[in-house]
């Protein structure tokens, strides 16, 4: 990545001419982005060099969308606490026309028990919370930005698992009252329930299951093997953290997130296999970066687009 510096010392502005090049020979059906975007580390490859924190806060998403590899952005604060109208306007206006976000849903309606407490959440899958809480806002301010709504279910233990077909049935009863017009992906955290039952209930209200690079979930090739798990009419990646290891842990490895520390290289063989079955299933597939991956997740997309881009013509 070049870096053109403009006269009478002001600040230096970044050159993305090579990756516009690149981003052209991505397959159209490819968008990759990134879990949130507020990493003063990314100064010098997303931002120019020396973006404050202040300024991250206020316009983050705005450079962030000038990226030429971004093509979607990860929403994740929306899991901690339901997004307003206003916020959701603001980001819609920071996104260009054709950019879709992969928003994850309040955790009040995905957690099957409270995290404090362990007690059942009187919440969990209510269909009441969801439309109120998080559908009505992104329909009023954000419809046309929504790429795909996550359903991330925190990991249970063992004793709290519910028997599959019992989930699998509440989870076709959930997508049944919800309106069709949207994309929904669930995410699971418990390799236990990722079942013939669960993929058949998916599949039966076109919601996508999300594969993921999760630390105590199969990798992501072994999650492609599964019949049925592309069976939505889109597909959703989100690449997060290596099996066997630790959020706390890779945080403290990889900080401050401005190089790549632990390439994954068969992870980035698995995201270029799902690739080629997207393509040959006529399926948009949304790739969300995680930090925690590799390290650096603006160059972990641009090693997967090194990866999978079409040869130059001419």
């Amino acid at each position: 990545m070049g870096r053109q510096l403009e006269l009478f010392g002001a600040a230096p502005e970044l050159d993305f001419s090579a990756e516009r090049e690149l981003a052209a020979r991505v397959p159209s059906h490819v968008r990759f982005g990134t879990s949130s975007w507020t990493f003063p580390g990314w100064a010098g490859l997303v931002y120019p060099p020396g973006t404050s924190e202040r300024e991250l806060a206020q316009r983050g998403l705005e450079l962030y969308a000038r990226y030429p590899l971004f093509r979607s952005v990860g929403i994740d604060r929306s899991y901690y606490a339901p997004l307003d109208r206003p916020t959701l306007a603001s980001y819609a206006r920071a996104l260009p026309q054709g950019f879709r976000a992969v928003m994850k849903v309040w955790s009040a309606v995905t957690q099957a028990v409270d995290p404090k407490t362990r007690e059942p959440n009187p919440r969990f899958l209510s269909v009441e919370c969801f439309r109120e809480h998080v559908l009505a806002p992104v329909e009023e301010a954000f419809a046309e930005r929504a790429g795909a709504l996550v359903f991330e279910l925190p990991p249970l233990r063992r004793h709290e698992l519910p028997e599959p077909g019992r989930f699998a049935q509440r989870l076709s009863e959930f997508f049944s009252k919800l309106p069709t017009a949207h994309r929904y992906a669930v995410e699971l955290r418990n390799r236990e329930l990722l079942t013939h039952a669960y993929l058949d209930a998916l599949a039966a209200h076109g919601v996508a299951h999300v594969l993921n690079f999760w630390e105590r979930m199969p990798d992501l090739g072994e999650q492609l093997e599964i019949p049925g798990v592309l069976s939505a009419p889109f597909v959703v990646a989100r690449l997060l953290i290596p099996p066997g290891q630790r959020y706390d842990d890779r945080k403290r490895a990889l900080a401050p997130f401005d190089r790549i520390v632990d390439p994954q290289e068969k992870m980035r063989a698995d995201v270029a296999r799902l690739v080629e079955a997207c393509e040959k299933l006529g399926k948009v597939l949304l790739v969300i970066v995680n930090n925690k991956a590799e390290g650096s997740s603006p160059l972990t997309v641009r090693a997967l687009a090194e990866r999978i881009a079409k040869p130059r013509s001419g």
